[in-house]
């Protein structure tokens, strides 16, 4: 028997619709990153934010740092009460690389620098440090450039070996004027 030709408005004769293939796939232009190509264009410039959203994180984060100095200004470390005693002192008698960081933020916060590096100078290198990034982030945030921060293995296994070399001569006689 031969096929049966379609009916116009007949529906019984149309061919069954394919089996569904997954999503449709745009058009290549569709995904394109900022700055990418763009058929028939250069790169399209990556979106422009406004200052004060660039500026949003940096001043965050100052603000959140200089609150915390703030505090350890105002509520004295060196008596006795107010913060918990560093957990490694209280147990085994050994000053870590941190013991002695709020005072030294005390101190520092008071403007005595010869203080605060006695307290605890590796903290009084970190606040400068601080202050030389968030320069450099606040700069960067201005200039509409992202600030990344991509440090190598190689710096991480140097600053932990400071770490732990101040540590050490910390709490051996001939360091004692490290200690806290």
């Amino acid at each position: 028997m031969p096929p049966a030709e379609p009916v116009p408005g007949d529906t019984a004769a149309r061919p069954a619709t394919p089996a569904w293939d997954g999503p449709p796939v745009p058009p290549p232009h569709a995904h394109a990153w900022p700055g990418g190509p763009v058929p028939g264009g250069g790169p399209v410039p990556p979106p422009t934010r406004s200052l004060a959203r660039r500026l949003f994180p940096p001043v965050a984060t100052l603000a959140g740092v200089a609150a915390a100095f703030a505090y350890v200004g105002t509520v004295d470390p060196n008596e006795p009460g107010h913060y918990p005693v560093c957990p490694l002192l209280r147990f085994t008698g050994v000053f870590c690389p941190g013991c002695g960081g709020l005072r030294s933020a005390h101190a520092f916060v008071h403007g005595d620098l010869p203080a605060a590096l006695g307290a605890n100078a590796l903290a009084v290198i970190g606040y400068g440090l601080f202050g030389v990034l968030m320069v450099l982030w606040l700069i960067r945030a201005i200039r509409g450039v992202p600030m990344r921060l991509a440090v190598s293995p190689v710096w991480w296994w140097g600053i932990g070996a400071v770490l732990a070399l101040f540590t050490l001569v910390r709490n051996l006689p001939f360091g004692s004027a490290l200690a806290p």
